[in-house]
């Protein structure tokens, strides 16, 4: 941490989100606004240098002949990014933002998770990368619902979950894999505005894309929904009883349902119209 300290910093920004402070530093002040574009959505601009953790992020500049020169990340003393693709690197930074902030939050339980709103209720998606969430939850907003994520469901105490409305991440197929490339996309572009106020859990939904797959899902128990909903959970090893706790209330008012589903659009009216 000492060679990185030692580097030439120029300007950096520190916030605040759920009870966690973070700092990023860049070795260029005109990054500061790319920067700023990064911090997940609900954040407050903190004014002391005190951090929790810190990110040193060092951009390559203009390329010269003959001359490779890259771009880098650390966060903390662990370097996270070498790459000549800026926008690759600031990807990573984006991503571990939130994964960080997901992991530490002291008053709030994220979870992996898509989340929309319908009629003051809320529809909640778990699951990790390439498991359809997205496409699902696009075409939810496409269909009339309100956008709350497509990332991280948040929970707090109750139960309630809040919104986390960062751009959607959309492959250009349901089959596609990591190496394909992700657009991102506003929720307004689809017809929706991101929600504003906490919602209760109204239904749960399990779901994998498999084509020409028949829509039958099956009723999960609240038990059942509690692990489901566990094993999504960022911080479940960090804070299993606080975790359980919260999660029990999310399922107690909702149902829960799981089963493989084809094309999005061919579900997300049937889903709303279970509300």
């Amino acid at each position: 941490m000492e060679k990185i300290n030692r580097l030439g910093w120029a300007e950096g920004i520190a916030f605040s989100l759920y009870g966690v402070r973070v700092g990023i530093r860049v070795n260029d002040a005109s990054m500061l606004d790319r920067i700023r574009s990064l911090v997940p959505p609900g954040s407050k601009s903190a004014h002391s240098p005190l951090v929790d953790y810190l990110y040193s992020v060092i951009a390559a500049g203009e390329a010269r002949a003959n001359v490779r020169r890259f771009n880098m990340i650390y966060a903390g003393a662990g370097r996270l990014a070498r790459t000549l693709d800026l926008q690759e690197a600031l990807g990573l930074l984006e991503s571990d933002l939130a994964l960080y902030i997901a992991e530490f939050a002291r008053r709030r339980l994220f979870v992996h998770a898509g989340v929309v709103g319908w009629q003051g209720k809320a529809i909640v998606l778990p699951g990790r990368s390439f498991s359809g969430k997205s496409t699902l939850v696009a075409a939810l907003l496409r269909a009339g619902a309100i956008y709350y994520s497509d990332e991280y469901a948040v929970f707090d105490s109750r139960g309630c979950v809040h919104p986390f409305p960062r751009p959607l991440s959309l492959r250009s197929t349901e089959r596609s894999t990591q190496d394909c490339p992700v657009t991102r996309v506003s929720s307004e572009s689809l017809g929706s505005s991101p929600g504003v106020a906490p919602l209760p859990v109204a239904l749960v939904v399990a779901s994998h894309y498999t084509p020409s797959a028949r829509w039958r899902p099956r009723r999960l128990s609240p038990g059942q929904g509690v692990l489901l909903l566990l094993n999504n959970t960022v911080a479940a090893r960090r804070r299993p009883k606080a975790a359980l706790t919260i999660l029990r209330k999310v399922v107690a008012g909702a149902k829960i349902i799981r089963g493989k589903r084809s094309e999005a659009d061919q579900i997300a009216e049937q889903l709303l119209q279970a509300l």
